[in-house]
């Protein structure tokens, strides 16, 4: 499926969007073109970041909360009138054994990594609708394509997540909107030093860059593209 989305001149909302991915996300539709709205629970870099970005708005969301998701999407039409873009970039790691997690870390994370992207993804679809159509963009992990001890239940949410983009992405064709995902490898952020529990030793694996993803993301909008994957390996798009 092709995306009829445009670059220039569209209204993207980044979740997430305070730092690391997000906030390059955020920067590249920026100088793409792209009306930026920028939603994360940090005010404070929010702010900085949008006083960058001419004509960016901040907007201060827990994407948790289904008042503040709806906050989000009102606020986006009351500046811009309509939303292209989705990009559903917030989440949280949690790296422990399988037979060690606590159940409360795994479902404060599934609510992040999963529930919040499928709440955005039913508050913008009615809005794409009337505009004609739209593209979302889920940002999953490289941990859903292999086998690595430790990340288990994070995995777990990510592959959940990567169903829910799959099914969506067929639902909503006939609506003229886009749901892709985009697949990074460990990434050059403070991700790992933020996880809801546990520990990753991450500092000698390769690793990809928040511009690479972000590159990915602006692709994957403009080709409607399924899935995109970017390697750490060889820092190219795969």
């Amino acid at each position: 499926m092709m995306s009829d989305v445009k670059i220039d001149g569209s209204v993207i909302i980044v979740t997430g969007a305070s730092s690391g991915i997000g906030a390059a996300i955020a920067r590249l539709a920026h100088v793409r073109g792209m009306k930026v709205v920028l939603a994360a629970r940090r005010a404070d870099l929010l702010a900085e970041l949008c006083a960058s970005l001419p004509g960016a708005i901040a907007v201060p969301t827990d994407v948790t909360s289904s008042d503040a998701v709806r906050a989000l999407i009102d606020r986006t039409l009351a500046e811009f009138g309509r939303v292209d873009v989705l990009v559903n970039n917030a989440g949280q790691g949690l790296h422990l054994p399988v037979i060690d997690v606590d159940l409360d870390d795994v479902r404060a994370v599934f609510e992040l990594n999963v529930l919040a992207p499928l709440a955005l993804m039913k508050a913008v679809t009615p809005v794409m609708r009337a505009g004609g159509g739209g593209a979302i963009v889920n940002i999953s992990s490289g941990s859903t394509r292999r086998v690595l001890p430790g990340v288990g239940p994070y995995a777990a949410t990510k592959s959940a997540l990567n169903t829910l983009s799959e099914v969506a992405r067929a639902e909503l064709a006939n609506d003229n909107i886009t749901v892709s995902l985009v697949v990074p490898g460990v990434t050059k952020t403070a991700f790992h030093d933020v996880l809801r529990a546990g520990s990753a030793d991450v500092a000698n694996a390769p690793k990809c860059s928040p511009e690479q993803v972000a590159e990915a993301v602006l692709g994957v909008i403009e080709s409607g593209a399924a899935e995109v994957v970017v390697s750490p390996v060889d820092q190219r798009l795969s």
